[in-house]
């Protein structure tokens, strides 16, 4: 077939659609295709090589990627090539419009995805372009300034609701660029790996946030699908860096997620190449965290492990990745976890935890198979494949799908419903049959026989309906599957309830599931007949003797349903009348379920259906709207399998019911009908919808009651008419399928020859479907034009004449005749003709051919009819011209007309809502029901027929391109006017048909802009309000379609935002009127939300003509277009450069024009508001803003409206941006700056403070304090450079002698910088602004605004200290004023001035500090609690990407003594925050100062103040978070812990010495003198704990052998009880634990902690020894693998619980059961010999006999070590017991009986067992039935005598 196809086409096509192949029309594809792909060669490789990018280039890739759709990649390997590199060409022109680039990529990524079709000797790609790409948009450098507007780039007017739009669109330039680089990394050049290492190593810098870019870029560029043989250029150059640095990291960070991501993509590429075993473990303990589930006691959750927790569907794809291989290790661990979380897959737990739970459910099977598939049945291709001794075996498989069975059943029932437990049921059945399906068929009978618990019915068939291709299919793995069928189908009958919704829709949907998959034949013949048959195949062919019962009897239930919900039963009549949403869903539900079954039906069973169904159709009369409908569908349902049987009764009775009640006069003009005509005339129009030629034989009678009834008085009669009009004419005059039975021929053979049970659940033949196709014959197109001929052409002519004002005709007739009329156009459309009329040109120039592509789909017109659609449009224009003059209240005919307009435009015989809902369930059924495992297309034949029906619908809409011709511009004007005239209803249908057009032909809106501009143009006074509005509702678009306001076009743009802005001064509009306010409102926003920077430079370079030449010249079908000879080439430059000299007019016009309308003093404040807003969006990176606009944003910083003011700020900053002189910056090799010491090139890299960047870190003896030193310094400013390792070259600025001027005067300006230096020397000017700048915009909510920071370094950067002057005064005195708005402006200003003076001069700077350091002294003691924050973000902002050494004297004024006491502790605690907000942003080239800084605080840690505490606190953490444990790195220069741990510990001495109890220490007022070393101890933990909570969460590692070393004391102090009324240093040292025992443990820090905690455990305390048990339990689960692997550790976990088992103190040996329970649940110890035996040696202890007490006397309260031992025994056996809640292991018995025996022992035995007793109760009472089993009937005996509470009247 293939070699056939080649020789028509003339190439191998790479992959086209197979469906194609069985249209009707097939054999004239291949013209077609070959001709529209020349053309498409031909005209976009001209327009590339003649520069056109738009219209040219962007009107013919849309062509392809329309191609792509209607043939898949019907082209030759070397066009496939070329149209990638042309569009990486294009993709990655530097200066393309955003929009253009959006629409382009989207095109690549579809031709790149298939990449088995390139291999990458076909194709290499450059990866840098795209990296720019990236860089440019996604990090852009000018979009905050509102430079560049990216499709939503947040902009000054959002509400909540858009700015979540905004999330999902920005999303969307992101997603298409990382899809594009995700589908070229495959081709990416062998060397790629080494450069992406060179250019993104020098930014890991973990503290700065270049780390997070680095490894998201890492994420996302890296290769890993090179071969086996480049792995060393490949993963193995970073892959051992990258999985230390994941390993030693702690405390997840934001990027952590990126390298698991990169770590499952890597693992999945590359199985078998890689040894994960070492790492096998810590992958599972951080998956297991990553699910952040609840554990132990406290619940104290860091919050950045919820928000960077991993991405599930990477997690499965790795670990499904690491299973199989010869090692087997994954799988015991996938084992445990599933093991370990299986508790909370029970619906009874609940929590945000849950979905996460769920999705790894659902994805991990879907994953396996994805991976079975991959290396059992995908086409081999030039992908590794997977090595032998790494395919998951036979043995692989089962263990796998027995790990996950007991969650998947259990999570069936889950709160989140069924869905996510079925999909994952329907990939295991795939793998495991026979393990998965009878557990489900366990749950699903008795679920089917309950009454009173429908959720459990819904769950287990919506699992069942998963399984059902597998049970039905049966094979050898599962044979005894399909004798579960028919039982199943007949008891899930009873499902099928009026009173149940949702139990009837899922009833429905098992019910058709399982019938499309079985023929319903009764086979039980075949047992006489054939001796061939196996044991299972005698069952089936017995059992299916019931499929006949069980079709009768599901109709009797159809029929009850029906009953039970006609409209008199269901509301009284007044009410609606319409069907309620309900309603037609089980409409739909039974039609469809019906129509499945009868399909599938043997004829003999289909007779008696028929008969049975016709019976109830004609003996009944039913009202038409609801029960009607539900019947005349299931009737349809039977014409439309066997027309021919159903016809012959139908037909007949239907007519001459009709005839025999309509045969009296009176009763046409009646306007209520009889009921039973109506019901025979429903019945008649719903039968017919049959295979037209079935209905030739019957066209006298059908012709005849049509023109008995078209006319009738009734509506709801003659409506019904004309439905059997329009079901006749489509059922004659389209192409469809006839049948869609499971095998092709139906199951009309004998049984002897053909056994259909051996068909059940077989997939349809792709090669052999065997389409029975209805074409329609000339017959039937001539009844159709029959009908035309007969019914239409009279209605046309009496609208004709009755609009020429001829006839009269009252309302109802006229809208009689447009129901015909419409009807007549839905019936047959496809049988007319599209509309004619000449094209418009002039619309746009191209230098390229601009035609529309006409796609053949089966009809061919016939010319020498009468072409009813132009005749229809004729008629129709005229009408509507009547009606609008004469009677626009008319609005029933004028909703008929528009709809009529709209068939004209668009309708050939298909809706596109229509398909577009059937494209959905279509897929919807193709997930339920397909295999994923064997993939190629396995789907059921039904399924199939209707995909190819879809690929003809799809070709029937598909209208990309439309020539816009003179009939449509009529409609379209029409339309605008229907659009707005006076009715809001017919305003909104017209526009929204208006929408559709506009969309749909090419350059329309051109065309149509001017026309709706006239009605807000304020000389034009005709115009009425509703007109104005319609047009601002035409402007605005609908959601989907186009905004006219906003098309990404200069031309449109101009003519449209200036005439939204000038029709503020329309008479009609009004301001009054919130209409219209609201209106003006969503233009405005709308415009801002999608307004995307619009192109000015529309050039192509060379490299893409290059490409675009050979496109034309290779490969098969060559186009017919010749290459562009020299001259058009030339041409094409010429025009290019005359586009970008327009585009940038039509720029300049635009803006003056705005400007223009601004200085109008009419215009209201609203479109002032507007005007400027629009203004904002016009500043760009590329192109500087004319000076009059300059002037204008200037002077509106002064603007007496706020929002005005927000605007103009926002807008000079830009504008600042735009006009600032480029400074010159040179490359310089790292090894030259850092002289002083060799940088030998490290083979191996060394991260950390090295020698040879020492010379980068602040050092106060080696400061720029001269000049001279101060220009032989070299600065670096940005903190990342040179800590991880060294860039090849460094960007360092140029000597002063080579950057631009500094404060230029007044005659070197340019125009623009003289406008701004002109107002901001003026004196009154600055006082006007900084009155504004000061006063307080809402109270409470303000804070440093990062857009005024922009202004003023600007203003510093550009001019120098030139308005320092004038400045200064108003800083002097804002800083002693202390309102905040005050305190915020001066803060503001002072952050720009220190980031603005980057570049100035040694001296300048000097005078500059001079000036500040005061202000900051003054402001820093004027301090307030609603100015501290902004005075940090202040010294933050200004400290930012500067070199320290720069900011020497800052650092110095801050350092000199932050905690003095004066002003109180708040103060203290503020300096201390701004001077951590200076160092933190400085990272790691301060050592010195935080040594200074820790030296100063060391003696101040015992403060006395809770704020100054946790400030230090604070402070501490950043002090010390350089100090990390990362690979590579070296030891750091900062201050460490382990030093400052061990000063501390000395200091702490006296309290881990004495014994007696730490209680919190309160000053008294007239305390003097020193206190004692205790006090001082106690105060001294306070501010430590502090520290340790603050750096819980922010520093990469945990610094774990110093925190041992403080736990004795934390545990000797943290309470046991939960109660929040504890002091401050009991409740910290409670958090501290909880935040400690989550941290992540190395597996050599394990054996650390164990010791201590055992040394803990023996302490006297009890509090710490319960404690100790708490802190396990969490320690334990947080870090389960890690432990797991080591037995050592698990053997001391172990030793330990059972000996606190056997304390004296009761509440730590019942906490020790709960952790002994615990353990066991999570399978982290087993319940083994050993451990049983042990306790039940201890349970036998027995206990000393009771003395007999004199009354009186006082009890022994010391237990004695007896009773302990035999307590401890009994905890033992009982947490045995509740470590399994929900099922009964095979030891479970005996322990029961065990306990049963201690029932009435001493308490506090007696409490245990009866509290175990209760529990197990408790958890087993809902499955009691099936845990039964596990007893014996004597353990039963006693265990009821247990259970049931004793009687108290016994």
């Amino acid at each position: 077939m293939k070699k056939a196809q080649s020789d028509t086409l003339g190439f191998i096509p790479q992959k086209d659609i197979v469906y194609n192949k069985l249209l009707p029309y097939a054999d004239r594809l291949d013209d077609e295709s070959s001709e529209i792909l020349s053309r498409i060669k031909g005209n976009l490789g001209r327009a590339v090589q003649l520069r056109e990018i738009w219209p040219g280039v962007l009107f013919w890739t849309r062509k392809l990627s329309t191609y792509m759709r209607l043939y898949g990649r019907k082209f030759s390997k070397e066009d496939h090539v070329l149209f990638i590199k042309l569009l990486y060409e294009l993709v990655t022109i530097p200066r393309l419009e955003i929009s253009m680039m959006q629409g382009l990529a989207r095109l690549l990524i579809n031709l790149l995805k298939k990449k088995e079709l390139l291999s990458r000797e076909d194709l290499e790609l450059p990866w840098r372009p795209l990296y720019e790409l990236h860089e440019r948009i996604l990090f852009s450098k000018t979009e905050h300034l509102g430079l560049n507007w990216f499709p939503n780039s947040p902009c000054l007017r959002s509400s909540t609701k858009l700015i979540m739009l905004k999330l999902i669109q920005r999303c969307s330039v992101e997603n298409v660029l990382k899809t594009l680089v995700k589908n070229c990394r495959p081709y990416f050049s062998e060397t790629a790996t080494q450069e992406m290492l060179d250019e993104w190593r020098p930014l890991l810098c973990p503290f700065d946030v270049t780390m997070q870019r680095a490894i998201s870029y890492f994420e996302l560029f890296l290769p890993t699908t090179l071969p086996p043989e480049l792995h060393h250029k490949g993963f193995k150059l970073w892959f051992d860096e990258l999985i230390n640095l994941w390993v030693s990291v702690q405390n997840l960070p934001s990027w952590e997620v990126h390298l698991v991501n990169l770590f499952a993509r890597l693992a999945n590429d590359n199985i078998g190449y890689i040894d994960w075993d070492p790492y096998i473990p810590k992958i599972f303990t951080r998956v297991l965290r990553s699910l952040n589930l609840p554990v132990g006691t406290s619940q104290m959750i860091v919050p950045r492990y919820v928000t960077n927790a991993y991405d599930i569907s990477h997690v499965v794809l790795w670990v499904s990745s690491l299973l199989g291989g010869p090692s087997k290790q994954t799988q015991a661990q996938l084992t445990g976890l599933f093991n370990s979380i299986t508790s909370f897959f029970h619906p009874s737990n609940h929590g945000r935890w849950l979905m996460k739970l769920m999705k790894l459910l659902q994805r991990l099977p879907a994953s396996v198979v994805r991976r079975l598939h991959r290396e059992r049945y995908r086409k081999p291709s030039w992908l590794t494949p997977v090595p032998d001794t790494h395919k998951l075996t036979e043995e692989d498989i089962t263990e796998f799908v027995q790990s996950m069975m007991q969650p998947v059943l259990l999570a069936m029932f889950s709160k989140t419903g069924s869905l996510d437990a079925a999909q994952a049921l329907q990939n295991l059945a795939l793998m495991r049959p026979e393990m998965v399906i009878p557990p489900v068929l366990e749950k699903t009978y008795p679920a089917l026989e309950t009454l009173t618990e429908p959720h459990q019915l819904t769950a287990t068939l919506s699992c069942m309906i998963g399984v059902a291709r597998s049970l039905v299919s049966g094979g050898q793995r599962f044979p005894e599957g399909p004798t579960h069928m028919l039982p199943l189908l007949m008891r899930a009958l009873p499902g099928v309830d009026p009173n149940d919704f949702s139990k009837c829709m899922i009833t429905f949907q098992f019910i058709a599931t399982f019938v499309t998959l079985v023929p319903l034949v009764d086979c039980s013949s075949a047992l006489q007949e054939r001796t061939d048959l196996t044991e299972v195949e005698r069952e089936m062919c017995s059992a299916s003797a019931e499929f006949e019962d069980f079709v009768l009897q599901f109709m009797d239930r159809c029929f009850a349903l029906i009953e039970s919900s006609t409209l008199e039963q269901t509301r009284e009549e007044t009410e609606t009348e319409k069907m309620t949403h309900l309603e037609s869903l089980v409409e739909l539900g039974l039609s469809s379920t019906f129509s499945t079954i009868l399909t599938q039906c043997s004829l003999d069973i289909f007779k008696v259906a028929l008969e049975k169904v016709f019976n109830f159709a004609t003996t009944n009369i039913f009202e038409t709207r609801v029960a009607g409908r539900m019947v005349a569908d299931m009737c349809r349902a039977a014409a439309k399998c066997h027309p021919a049987e159903s016809l012959k009764l139908f037909v007949p009775h239907c007519c001459n019911a009709i005839n025999q009640i309509a045969a009296n006069e009176e009763v046409l003009n009646e306007e209520e009908l009889d009921k039973e005509l109506l019901w025979n005339l429903q019945l008649l129009s719903e039968v017919t919808r049959v295979d037209g030629d079935k209905l030739i034989p019957y066209r006298s009678d059908l012709v005849q009651i049509l023109q008995l009834t078209l006319h009738l008085k009734c509506k709801q009669g003659y409506i019904l008419a004309c439905n059997l009009l329009h079901h006749i004419l489509r059922s004659t005059a389209l192409i469809y399928p006839t049948e869609y039975c499971s095998i092709p021929g139906g199951f009309h053979q004998p049984v002897s020859d053909y056994l259909p049970i051996k068909d059940w659940g077989r997939p349809g033949d792709l090669w052999n479907l065997d389409i029975r196709w209805h074409v329609p014959s000339v017959e039937e197109i001539s009844l159709a034009f029959y009908l035309l001929d007969l019914l239409l052409q009279p209605e046309l002519q009496r609208l004709q004449r009755f609009s020429k004002g001829e006839q009269e005709m009252s309302r109802d007739d006229v809208l009689q005749s447009l129901t015909i009329v419409q009807h007549c156009l839905l019936g047959a459309g496809s049988l007319m003709p599209p509309l004619k009329g000449e094209p418009i040109s002039d619309l746009v120039h191209s230098m390229v051919n601009l035609d529309e592509t006409i796609l053949y789909t089966g009809m061919d017109y016939d010319d020498t009819r009468e072409n009813y659609r132009d005749a229809i449009c004729n008629v129709m224009r005229k009408l509507l011209h009547h009606i609008l003059e004469h009677s626009e209240d008319d609005t029933k005919s004028l909703f008929s007309i528009i709809k009529i307009i709209s068939d004209l435009l668009h309708f050939k015989g298909s809706h596109k809502h229509e398909f577009d809902s059937r494209w959905k369930s279509f897929n919807l059924v193709k997930k339920s029901m397909e295999n994923r495992l064997f993939g190629r297309k396995q789907h059921i034949r039904a399924l199939l027929i209707d995909r190819v029906m879809l690929q003809h619908e799809l070709r029937k809409l598909t209208v990309e391109g439309c020539q816009y011709r003179t009939t449509h511009q009529e409609l379209m004007k029409d339309l605008l006017r229907l659009s707005t005239s006076t009715y809001s209803q017919i305003r909104s249908r017209a526009q929204s048909v208006l929408f559709t057009a506009l969309g749909t032909y090419n350059f329309c809106c051109r065309d149509l802009i001017p026309h709706v501009l006239e009605f807000l143009n304020p000389d034009n006074s005709r115009v009425t309000q509703q007109q104005f509005k319609g047009a601002l509702y035409c402007l605005l678009g609908n959601h989907s379609g186009v905004c006219l306001a906003n098309l990404h076009d200069w031309d449109c743009i101009a003519l449209t935002w200036p005439g939204i802005v000038r029709s503020g001064l329309s008479s009609a509009m009004s301001l009054e009127k919130p209409s219209i306010v609201r209106l003006f409102d969503d233009l405005a926003d709308k415009i801002h939300r999608q307004y995307e920077t619009i192109g000015i430079d529309f050039s192509i370079p060379e490299e893409c003509c290059a490409v675009a030449k050979l496109l034309m010249t290779m490969g098969n079908p060559s186009p017919a277009e010749a290459v562009p000879s020299e001259e058009q080439a030339e041409e094409g430059l010429k025009r290019q450069k005359l586009k970008n000299a327009e585009a940038v007019e039509k720029y300049k016009g635009l803006i003056g024009d705005l400007i223009d309308s601004l200085s109008n003093r009419n215009l209201p404040w609203k479109f002032e508001h507007i005007s400027i807003g629009f203004l904002s969006l016009l500043l760009r990176d590329d192109q500087q803003l004319p000076p009059a606009a300059v002037t204008f944003f200037v002077k509106s910083l002064n603007h007496d409206s706020l929002y005005v003011r927000k605007v103009a700020i926002s807008a000079v900053a830009g504008i600042m941006k735009q006009i600032k002189r480029p400074h010159k910056k040179v490359p310089v090799s790292p090894s030259e700056l850092s002289k002083s010491c060799e940088t030998t090139e490290l083979s191996k890299i060394v991260a950390g403070d090295r020698p040879d960047n020492h010379w980068l870190q602040y050092n106060s003896s080696n400061l720029p304090q001269t000049q001279e030193e101060w220009e032989q310094c070299v600065f670096v400013e940005k903190t990342h450079w040179g800590y991880y390792c060294w860039p090849r070259k460094i960007m360092i600025y140029a000597p002063k002698e080579e950057q631009p001027t500094q404060n230029l005067s007044k005659t070197e300006m340019t125009e623009r910088e003289l406008i701004i230096f002109d107002h901001f020397t003026d004196p009154v000017f600055i006082n006007q602004f900084i009155e504004f700048l000061s006063l307080e915009d809402r109270k409470g909510k303000d804070k440093f605004s990062p857009r005024r920071f922009c202004l003023f370094k600007g203003l510093f950067r550009n001019f120098g200290d030139a308005f320092l002057p004038v400045l200064q005064p108003h800083m002097e005195r804002l800083v002693s004023d202390s309102h905040e708005s005050k305190q915020r402006c001066v803060a503001e200003i002072i952050s720009g001035l220190i980031r603005g003076c980057k570049h100035w001069s040694f001296s300048k700077v000097e005078s500059l500090w001079d000036l500040l350091c005061p202000l900051l002294r003054t402001a820093l003691s004027n301090i307030t609690i609603e100015t501290y924050a902004d005075w940090g973000t202040c010294i933050a902002t200004a400290c930012e990407s500067r070199d320290p050494r720069k900011l020497h004297r800052l650092f110095e004024m801050l350092m000199e003594s932050p905690v003095n006491g004066e002003g109180g502790s708040f103060v203290d605690a503020c300096r201390l925050y701004v001077l951590q907000g200076g160092l933190a942003q400085q990272e790691w080239r301060v050592p010195e100062l935080l040594h200074r800084l820790l030296q100063y605080l060391e003696p101040k840690l015992t403060q006395v103040y809770k704020n100054v505490r946790e400030r230090i606190g604070s402070v501490l953490t950043y002090i010390f978070m350089i100090d990390v444990n990362l690979p590579f790195t070296q030891p750091t220069t900062s201050p460490r812990i382990s030093d400052f741990t061990e000063r501390i510990l000395v200091k702490l001495k006296p309290l881990t010495e004495g014994d007696e109890e730490i209680q919190n220490h309160v000053i008294e007022e007239n305390e003097v003198g020193e206190q004692d070393e205790r006090t001082q101890a106690i105060k001294l933990l306070k501010t430590v704990l502090k520290w340790l909570i603050a750096s819980a969460g922010r520093s990469f590692t945990t610094a774990v052998p110093e925190q041992l070393q403080l736990l004795p004391l934390l545990f000797k102090i943290a309470p046991v009880e939960n109660d929040d009324s504890y002091d401050e240093l009991k409740r910290d040292a409670k958090t501290c634990l909880s935040l400690m025992s989550q941290g992540l443990l190395y597996t050599d820090q394990i054996p650390m902690v164990l010791n201590v905690l055992k040394e803990i455990a023996g302490s006297s305390s009890w509090h710490a020894r319960y404690t100790v048990l708490t802190y396990l339990q969490i320690m334990v689960f947080y870090n389960l693998f890690t432990f797991m692997s080591d037995h050592r550790a698990v053997k001391d976990v172990r030793g330990l619980v059972i000996k606190l088992l056997e304390d004296e103190q009761l509440e730590v040996r019942e906490m020790a059961a709960t952790t002994l329970s615990g353990f066991l649940q999570c399978n982290f110890l087993s319940m083994d010999a050993p451990m049983q035996a042990h306790f039940e040696a201890l349970c036998k202890t027995r206990l000393p006999k009771k003395r007999k007490r004199e009354l009186g006397s006082v009890v022994d309260t010391i237990p004695s070590a007896d009773l302990v031992r035999r307590h401890a025994g009994v905890l033992g056996l009982s947490a045995c017991i509740l470590s399994s809640p929900y099922d009964v292991p095979t030891w479970m018995p005996q322990l029961l009986m065990d306990l049963s025996a201690h029932l009435n022992d001493t308490q506090p035995i007696e409490m245990t067992v009866k509290k175990t007793l209760s529990n197990f109760r408790r958890t087993h009472h809902d499955n009691w039935q099936q845990h039964k089993q596990q007893f014996t009937d004597d353990q039963l005996l006693v265990l009821t005598d247990l259970l049931v509470s004793p009687c108290y009247y016994a």
